[in-house]
């Protein structure tokens, strides 16, 4: 009860934080055309947090800090389905089906970040608009250089001003 968590796990739940609050800026909605239902926003999210997996993965103690963000991640939208009313018994399943979801998602974007097979453009259609894709190609590339420009900017930044 009075032990202190592990710095790697408080650390984890700031860079959160700011991932979530990135994940819900207005012109992702707006401009990029993700659209702002639950969906769309736990698609914004968790592209937002393969990027930043991927970056605190470049750190020593990567692989550690990477896991304690991802299980933050999922004990927040594991309340946040108790909050909205999911029953129970339903939240183990829904959290399940998004974790792997999330897994699919994350090594689509790695993979099209580095070079793959198939473009961003073509990933971020079929990850990030909450499987209703927008019918203009304009929204798709201004999704596609903000996700560039974020990677950019997360690579950028030092591992402590990643929680701010």
């Amino acid at each position: 009860m009075f032990r202190r968590k592990k710095p790697e796990v408080e650390f984890a739940a700031a860079v959160y934080r700011v991932t979530a609050e990135r994940a819900r800026a207005p012109e992702l909605f707006e401009t990029c055309g993700i659209p702002d239902t639950l969906d769309g926003r736990f698609d914004s999210l968790a592209l937002h947090a393969a990027l930043t997996i991927d970056r605190l993965r470049r750190e020593p103690d990567g692989e550690l800090l990477g896991q304690a963000f991802f299980d933050v991640m999922f004990r927040h939208l594991d309340l946040t389905l108790r909050e909205i009313g999911v029953q129970d018994l339903g939240v183990g399943r829904r959290i399940k089906i998004m974790a792997e979801g999330f897994h699919g998602r994350a090594l689509a974007y790695r993979e099209a970040l580095g070079g793959g097979t198939e473009s961003l453009s073509q990933v971020l259609r079929r990850n990030a608009y909450g499987g209703r894709p927008p019918a203009e190609d304009a929204a798709v590339a201004r999704l596609e250089a903000y996700v560039r420009r974020e990677v950019e900017r997360l690579a950028a930044t030092a591992r402590n001003d990643l929680a701010k």
